[in-house]
């Protein structure tokens, strides 16, 4: 067992840091927070954590790591849409031993029941995407979050008096769909709101044997166009930023 650890440390230390990531071995905490904005995880950084200090900054995506009430937690840009957050996920679940990755980022809701502001825990994320295609699966993978994060985040939620809805997402590709029906066709199976990244991140987690959740802030409405400005896109997601930093 020792022999097989140290081999493995050997294997990560030959590919970090990576053209992605410029950070040291043990920079980051076994948890990492992912937004999509690494302004968002500066935010997050300075406003939430104690002692943080930027451990990568490759391409201006920026990486904190610092303690909140004592432990140690990182918090990392992730970027848009699949690929990103595929690169960045892959890289710190298997060359950075990072255990869980928490996706904290906004969606547009599907449902009439979901509206701006409200939080949504995404227990599965549906896709249009080609990215389980890598894995040669005989058939369909159902990508799905860790359950004692999900269970977890649902427990936090109460105690913090935080209204959540759990169910499942769409990881969407394209942001602007040529198809216009396509809409409809996941509300009609009940998918609660459509965002760019969790399917590959619960993919990636599953494929790496670690841990993975996402935790999403409704940015706007489809069916009624009611939407939130950028800036508080950025900054204004603070009830889903303290349930992340819990988990």
């Amino acid at each position: 067992m020792a022999r097989k650890k140290c081999a493995e440390r050997k294997i990560r230390m030959a590919n970090i840091p990576t053209p992605h990531i410029n950070a040291k071995e043990g920079d980051f905490a076994d948890t990492v927070l992912m937004p999509g904005d690494p302004l968002r995880a500066k935010y997050i950084a300075e406003t939430y954590l104690e002692d943080a200090k930027c451990v990568t900054d490759v391409r201006n995506m920026l990486g904190f790591t610092g303690t909140y009430h004592g432990r140690k937690i990182s918090v990392m840009g992730a970027g848009m849409g699949m690929p990103s957050i595929g690169i960045y996920s892959h890289e710190l679940f298997n060359f950075y031993n990072v255990d869980r990755i928490i996706r904290i980022g906004s969606a547009g809701s599907l449902s009439e029941n979901v509206h701006v502001m409200d939080i949504v825990i995404a227990q599965g994320a549906c896709t249009n995407s080609a990215w389980a295609n890598q894995y040669k699966i005989p058939g369909t993978f159902a990508p799905i979050a860790d359950y004692e994060l999900l269970a977890k985040a649902v427990e936090v939620a109460k105690q913090q008096g935080t209204n959540t809805v759990v169910g499942n997402v769409l990881s969407s590709d394209p942001f602007y769909n040529d198809d216009t029906t396509a809409n409809a066709a996941w509300i009609k199976m009940g998918v609660l709101c459509v965002e760019m990244e969790a399917a590959a991140l619960y993919m990636e987690a599953a494929r790496s044997k670690k841990k993975a959740l996402a935790v999403l802030t409704i940015s706007d409405e489809i069916l009624t166009g009611k939407e939130l400005n950028s800036s508080d896109r950025q900054t204004g997601f603070h009830k889903m930023m303290e349930l992340a930093l819990e988990l």
